[in-house]
């Protein structure tokens, strides 16, 4: 629980300073709107595909971090075709944010995985 919880705090604050940059960078509300809305989605769900490795970790951890990958991959899928569309967001900046945000959460994984 208590690599969750780094894990946690970590993400939240990557995904944030990220977020913060962004929107420091583009003016424009809908935009800024879209990186917000991307980064809470980020957050939760990396903290979802982490959860499931840390799950699986003592059994198998590549495939719990295959399954991770796969709901990262299917979250921005969800995210691209009903939920933007539903919230009125820029597609583009909504998207790239989103994948940015899960790549580089995605890269200190692998710290908090350590035995």
């Amino acid at each position: 629980m208590k690599r969750f919880a780094q894990f946690a705090g970590v993400t939240a604050a990557v995904v944030l300073v990220l977020a913060w940059g962004a929107t420091l960078v583009m003016k424009d509300p809908e935009v800024v709107r879209a990186v917000w809305i991307s980064a809470a989605f980020a957050v939760a769900v990396q903290l979802a595909a982490f959860g499931l490795t840390r799950a699986t970790q003592p059994a198998n951890v590549i495939a719990g971090w295959g399954a991770g990958m796969i709901i990262r991959l299917a979250a921005l899928a969800v995210y691209a075709l009903p939920v933007v569309k539903s919230l009125g967001l820029p597609m583009g900046p909504a998207l790239l944010s989103l994948a940015t945000f899960l790549f580089v959460t995605t890269l200190i994984e692998p710290v908090f995985l350590k035995p």
